[in-house]
């Protein structure tokens, strides 16, 4: 692999795609494609072809996806099933067709059972049911790694599976509706502050755990994933440590200033008990995160106010 390699990153303008799309430019990688969905449907099949046809990618990056946090999926449970895998398995079909030499697909740690032993090993997969609040997304995940391991396996190519935890970092979707936990806790903490530090109302007992992964630590697993020719399908990539969403909110509060009251909504559901990853497996292998979470939420929450800023 050099720095002319010619590499498609799919989702460039999302969240993960633009951290890696950042550091590879940053590593002089001077041979990089980017398409937006008005350009390309991914959905799209024939188009999807068309375009891998019209060039010769040496990798691909599959940062592409319909993402979502629990009322995102328990609401369109449809579209993040049969989206996801219309693009994955679009972008997964056509490298296998026109030659990509390394297929790098990107999943979520709600693959694992809802119910499994912690910390999460890549054994797990397919072991027990999943988390019935984003078991649509998770599905077709999990489509996505059985393809790339289906593939690697008859054909030998390398196409392999990152696993991240749950992600947080500029670029993020702050909308409440759709959003993750972080950064709807963000929007949530800076707007009730700026209306004179007015009570937030969160979703749950707080009592959940959680583990947190700045983007750009996860572009460098993919730079890693990269550089390098990893032994097996599928690997964890995390931080090896979880707090709970209590802990988490107070942190947030903390950053962004709010004083006000915090109000936690026990009618809502809280979604899996305990999310933590083992990523000993690729730590052996010489990757680790680097960004604390204290570091990584306020470095987010500056991006956010010059972004609340431009808008």
């Amino acid at each position: 692999m050099n720095t002319s390699t010619s590499i498609y990153i799919a989702g460039h303008r999302g969240m993960v795609g633009s951290a890696v799309w950042r550091l590879l430019e940053s590593r002089g990688f001077t041979n990089l494609t980017g398409k937006t969905s008005a350009e390309l449907d991914l959905r799209n099949q024939q188009a999807v072809n068309a375009f891998f046809e019209a060039h010769s990618f040496d990798v691909v990056i599959d940062a592409a996806a319909r993402v979502g946090g629990i009322l995102a999926n328990s609401q369109y449970p449809y579209p993040f099933l049969m989206e996801n895998l219309q693009i994955q398995n679009n972008l997964i079909d056509a490298a296998h067709n026109f030659g990509v030499q390394k297929f790098i697909f990107l999943g979520s740690s709600c693959i694992y059972p809802k119910m499994a032993p912690q910390p999460l090993k890549e054994e797990y997969l397919l072991t027990a049911p999943l988390e019935p609040t984003n078991e649509w997304y998770a599905i077709a995940k999990i489509a996505g790694v059985k393809a790339c391991q289906a593939i690697r396996n008859q054909f030998g190519k390398d196409f392999v599976s990152l696993m991240p935890t749950n992600l947080y970092g500029p670029n993020d979707n702050f909308d409440l509706k759709t959003s993750h936990v972080l950064p709807a806790m963000m929007r949530k903490f800076h707007e009730a502050k700026s209306d004179n530090h007015a009570p937030v109302t969160l979703w749950g007992t707080g009592s959940p755990m959680r583990e947190f992964l700045h983007v750009d630590d996860l572009a460098e697993a993919v730079l890693f994933a990269l550089e390098n020719k990893l032994d097996d399908f599928l690997y964890n990539v995390g931080t090896g440590t979880d707090l709970t969403i209590r802990e988490l909110a107070e942190s947030i509060q903390s950053v962004t200033g709010h004083t006000g009251e915090v109000i936690w909504d026990t009618t809502k559901p809280d979604g899996t008990p305990k999310k933590q990853l083992d990523t000993s497996k690729i730590n052996a292998l010489g990757w680790s995160p680097k960004i604390s979470l204290e570091d990584g939420i306020r470095s987010v929450y500056e991006w956010y106010l010059e972004y609340e800023a431009q808008r």
